[in-house]
Order: structure tokens, then sequence, then C-alpha cells
């Protein structure tokens, strides 16, 4: 356990991601309009196989919120990545954040975004990045409500 965060509906434990949670985690991800048609929750093989690569980099964490009932209601993918510019500052780079549908808007999201932030800050990142789908304006306003601001353009290609 890493932290303890209160909510209106009880206590949520942070905590490092274990392989028996990537079936919960898959189901968070799938839980939404755009993750339905991109996320196969029938066949956790490829997922296993990325949780296995995570975990065995320390640069990198995949970590869970989990309530009383010792569900999975929210996740986060961590990274640290090392750079060249910004006077040789490394970055945090945020991934997949998610937390449950029931769970939102009960400030969950924001303190766990604000113990991500401490991290990048207790690892020496200089900042944190993330994206988001340009479909995804509510998630948008919420971390804009966070300090965070839509500085770059970003570009994806499918290979």
């Amino acid at each position: 356990m890493l932290h303890t965060f209160t909510t209106p509906t009880g206590p949520v434990v942070l905590r490092e991601a274990r392989r028996e949670d990537v079936g919960q985690v898959v189901a968070l991800l799938a839980d939404d309009q755009l993750g339905r048609t991109r996320e196969d929750t029938s066949d956790l093989t490829p997922y296993l196989a990325a949780f296995d690569a995570i975990e065995a980099d320390p640069a990198h964490a995949l970590y869970v919120l989990e309530d009383e009932a010792g569900t999975v209601v929210g996740t986060a993918q961590f990274s640290v990545l090392p750079g060249l510019s910004h006077r040789g500052a490394s970055r945090a780079q945020l991934e997949a954040v998610r937390i449950a549908a029931g769970r939102r808007g009960g400030g969950l999201g924001s303190q766990f975004i604000a113990w991500t932030l401490a991290e990048a800050r207790r690892r020496g990142c200089g900042s944190v990045q993330l994206t988001s789908n340009a479909q995804r304006t509510q998630a948008h306003r919420f971390y804009e409500r966070l300090g965070f601001t839509a500085s770059h353009v970003g570009m994806k290609l499918a290979l």
C-alpha cells in the first residue's frame, strides 16, 4: 500500500498493480465509448504481456485504486522518461488514467492525480504530461481544473 484516500463511500487504497488485477484494469479501460472499440476483455494475453514488461522496468509503474471490497476502482500507468530538452529534465507520463464510472465526482480522481504529481516530484521530474483523446471533453475539463494546460498538439500514427 502506498497511500489511502478518503472518499464519501469509504477509504480507497492506492497500490502498485499485481498481475491478478489485470482483468479488472482492462475492464476499466473498456468501460467507455472509446474503450469498447479498442479493448478486448475476452483475451487477457496481450495485456498480461504488457503488464509483465511494465512490472520489469523500474521506470514504469501501474497503479490501482482498490476499495474496501477489493474491487479496482481506478488505475493509471506512470512512467518516468529521461530527456535531453529542458536541461536534461525527466518528465512523468501518465497513461490510461481511469476512475470507475460510479466513483467519479467524489474527489477520488483529483486525489489520485495529486498523488501522481507528488510522486513525479519525488522522482525528480520537471513536468508531467498526459494525452487525452479529443473526444474526452469532460476529462479535458477535469485536467484543466487540476492545472494541466493544452500546451502541445499531439499526433499519432497507428502501426
